[in-house]
């Protein structure tokens, strides 16, 4: 008796979406995102130009650097594959991008997830398959598996005079705390071994909201900074923290980095150490005197790490308020710096502001803060010399290991390199003793 033969439904070809993401950690949490939600919807991530039908970029706007990169982006996405769409921070000035690229097929504004996703559907129609179109309760995550950023807040409040951050973004719109900190625990279960905690103003999260208290676990959590870190304390991960304005409040997350808790890591954007400078600026707690808390912080939490970045060459920066910031330096002693040299960007106050410093001064101010930053980086590095500490593996590069220590960020702070690399993998965690140090990175044995 012949069997019967059954043909298969054909599958229609499965939509194909290539992804550009630019800028800071925020924007990749927001390329994160976008991409989830047209994973979820059937669409394919594409791996290269050729292979999609249509490209997203989610560009950088802050500083002209970044405008010239993501305008090249789009260039080159329109060049390899013709059909672009645009988002991100320079999507809130569509005529830059019009200018220069009239043909793509839509521009949307930053974190505008809906209008992204709105424009693909409009563009490349979804063929959403129930079968096949299975997500991981995570989603999707554009870092290597064993870390994570976390994004608790966007937007800003405040009104430094250099930054178009609030006109970019809007004001600060914190996530309730219950949220944060289910989506934390569902990375920790999906394997991440390292949050990185991410907003515009860490410090503040939560002010919009008033604090209102949400339940996890059982138990209460009000939005505030505090409270969070108590709450992926309890993860057993590293939780570092990042763009944290020294605000009192801080203080109080020192005793949870003593205990381990939570990393011993603040990057805290000081931006000078002169207050007329500061002033100028516009910064937020300007006028508190950060370095005796910074000596009060390291009397609670010795092992603590603080990394930061710097301006020099601020409109009306004098000889005199840069010695003052080289001072503030001397006597801060940060583990981890980083440095720009001022630049105009569209739309700031600081644009107004009288008596710009030559090019040429800049560069030389530049140069000497780094130099001094650079001393003061390979003093501290040299007095790991010997210690025990545990790492966190990010690559294996020709039988090295490449790890992180506590003090160090992925990407933007230094590495340990672990010659006797054995069997270790991307991901492991691993016991090592310290061997050497130059002004930036670690070199250390691996522990039986």
């Amino acid at each position: 008796m012949p069997l019967f033969s059954v043909s298969p439904m054909p599958r229609r070809r499965t939509p194909r979406v290539g992804f550009v993401s630019l800028g800071c950690p925020k924007a990749l949490v927001d390329s994160e995102r976008i991409l989830t939600r047209l994973r979820a919807e059937g669409y394919e991530v594409a791996p290269t130009y050729e292979a999609a039908d249509l490209v997203v970029v989610n560009t950088c706007g802050f500083i002209d650097a970044a405008i010239d990169e993501s305008l090249e982006a789009i260039g080159e996405a329109m060049e390899q594959n013709g059909r672009v769409i645009v988002t991100g921070c320079l999507g809130a000035k569509p005529e830059r991008i019009l200018e220069r690229h009239p043909h793509v097929l839509k521009v949307t504004g930053p974190h505008a997830y809906e209008d992204v996703i709105n424009a693909v559907h409009e563009h490349l129609p979804p063929q959403h398959d129930p079968f096949f179109d299975l997500l991981p309760p995570q989603g999707i995550r554009l870092t290597p598996r064993h870390y994570a950023y976390l994004k608790i807040s966007e937007g800003c409040n405040n009104k430094c005079s250099f930054c178009i951050i609030p006109s970019l973004r809007g004001k600060l719109a914190s996530r309730p705390i219950d949220e944060v900190l289910r989506e934390a625990e569902r990375l920790v279960a999906s394997g991440v071994k390292e949050l990185l905690v991410i907003s515009q103003d860490t410090s503040a999260y939560g002010a919009d909201l008033r604090y209102r208290a949400g339940t996890w676990r059982g138990t209460s959590y009000e939005t505030r900074f505090v409270d969070l870190a108590r709450g992926l304390g309890s993860l057993g991960v590293w939780v570092r923290l990042h763009y944290v304005y020294p605000y009192p409040h801080v203080d109080e997350v020192i005793p949870l980095m003593a205990e381990r808790r939570v990393l011993p890591y603040l990057d805290i954007p000081f931006q000078h150490g002169s207050p007329t400078v500061l002033k100028r600026m516009r910064r937020p707690a300007h006028a508190v005197n950060t370095l005796e808390r910074i000596r009060r912080w390291r009397k609670e939490c010795p092992d603590l790490v603080i990394r930061s970045t710097f301006i020099v060459g601020f409109p009306g920066e004098t000889e005199a308020e840069f010695e003052e910031l080289l001072d503030w330096l001397d006597e801060a002693q940060l583990d981890r710096v980083g440095c720009f040299k001022y630049s105009p960007v569209e739309g700031a106050a600081a644009n107004t502001l009288p008596d710009h410093v030559p090019e040429e001064v800049q560069e030389e101010r530049y140069a000497r803060f780094m130099e001094r930053a650079r001393e003061i980086s390979a003093k501290r590095l040299a007095a790991r010399v010997g210690k025990r500490m545990r790492v966190l593996v990010d690559a294996i590069e020709e039988g090295v290991a490449i790890a992180r220590s506590e003090a160090d960020a992925p990407e933007i702070d230094g590495v340990v390199r672990i010659e006797n690399a054995g069997k270790l993998k991307v991901g492991d965690w691993a016991e090592v003793e310290i061997t050497g140090a130059d002004d930036y990175d670690l070199s250390a044995r691996l522990l039986a």
